[in-house]
């Protein structure tokens, strides 16, 4: 039997109002029950953290990600793509974070980077 994997919400909120943020979250902790994965926390940027590139709470998931890779699949588990960010470019910088760290990123669209995991490592110094 395989051990089901370790999902890591995580969402950013530029704005005071939390009430799509709530929903998001909500939607990504369904997602991950209908799948049979276990979450591990959610982790959210706000504030001007959820417009820079350093992303704090996304770093210290990463950090946690990295140990449990060790042991399980992993995943970071996002509303849309555009949770991660707006800018294509950016976007593609975090996702090859998350696979430097062992995991891959999903959406709850049913969308994955899972298969272009060896393409997301291989680039950038991220």
């Amino acid at each position: 039997m395989t051990t089901p994997p370790l999902a890591f919400i995580y969402d950013r909120n530029a704005t005071r109002s939390s009430a799509y943020l709530d929903m998001r979250l909500d939607g990504c902790h369904a997602y991950a029950a209908r799948r049979g994965w276990t979450v591990a926390d959610r982790w959210v940027d706000r504030g001007d953290d959820a417009l820079t590139g350093t992303r704090p709470q996304l770093s210290a998931l990463l950090e946690i990600m990295r140990r449990e890779a060790r042991i399980r699949p992993v995943i970071c588990l996002v509303h849309s793509w555009g949770r991660l960010s707006a800018d294509p470019e950016q976007r593609v910088a975090f996702q090859q974070r998350v696979a430097r760290a062992g995991g891959h990123v999903a959406t709850t669209f049913d969308e994955s980077d899972e298969r272009a995991h060896v393409v997301l490592v291989g680039r950038g110094d991220a």
